[in-house]
């Protein structure tokens, strides 16, 4: 496995660095979510940028990083515009004992991996907030707010 700072000497973004390592943890055998690994690193909201980290994984790392090992949420592999890759996943997953069901899908009951011992989310710096609160932004130079508008005529 790949240690932070090689990871971090490769120029990978943080956040690809900590999907990679928590990755690289998943035992051969068991699975692990899109949304899982997200929750695991703090942001349970970024199972898509999971899914994209993994998608843009460096040829050398794909020795270190099981990446065959992250499905979706319902127990399938996600397609997306990749047919091969995703047979290839499956045939990895299948020889290392996991079985798919009759609609393709791994029964996460029996094959979830229920995630490190021990494990420290990575603290993310976040970037500050925009335009003057929650669901506000410009829109040439003039403030737009997306949040309802409290009572009157919206």
């Amino acid at each position: 496995m790949e240690t932070a700072a090689d990871l971090r000497r490769a120029g990978l973004p943080a956040f690809s660095a900590a999907v990679y390592r928590l990755v690289a943890r998943v035992p051969k055998g068991k699975v692990v979510t899109y949304g899982q690994v997200a929750a695991l690193l703090g942001v349970p909201r970024a199972p898509r940028a999971v899914g994209t980290t993994l998608r843009r994984l460096p040829p050398p790392l794909s020795r270190t990083v099981p990446w065959q090992r992250v499905i979706s949420a319902s127990g399938g592999i996600s397609i997306r515009g990749d047919l091969i890759r995703a047979e290839q996943q499956r045939w990895l997953l299948e020889d290392e004992g996991i079985e798919f069901g009759r609609h393709g899908k791994v029964d996460l009951d029996i094959y979830r991996w229920s995630g490190p011992k021990r494990w420290t989310p990575p603290k993310w710096k976040t970037p500050p907030p925009r335009g003057s609160g929650a669901g506000s932004r410009r829109i040439g130079g003039i403030p737009y707010t997306d949040a309802p508008r409290q009572g009157g005529v919206a």
